[in-house]
């Protein structure tokens, strides 16, 4: 079983890898290229998405406004 500190650790890498792959589908590349990096680009993303699921299970979700802000209006 792995730590908090190695999932995190890991969600770091995945993110820096997609920030990276950003980096380079700006760049010129051919069409193969191109592709193999959309390609990782994906796999990271579902790599990073699978894994905070499982790091943080409990959903966060923003209020909306109206739940945050009360009704001042008698």
């Amino acid at each position: 079983m792995m730590t908090l500190e190695d999932k995190l650790a890991r969600l770091r890498t995945h993110r820096n890898n997609i920030h990276r792959y950003h980096r380079l589908i700006k760049s010129r590349l051919s069409d193969l290229e191109r592709e193999y990096i959309e390609s990782r680009l994906s796999e990271e993303r579902a790599a990073l998405v699978s894994l905070a699921r499982t790091t943080f299970p409990i959903p966060f979700k923003m209020p909306s406004a109206r739940a945050a802000a009360p009704d001042l209006q008698t």
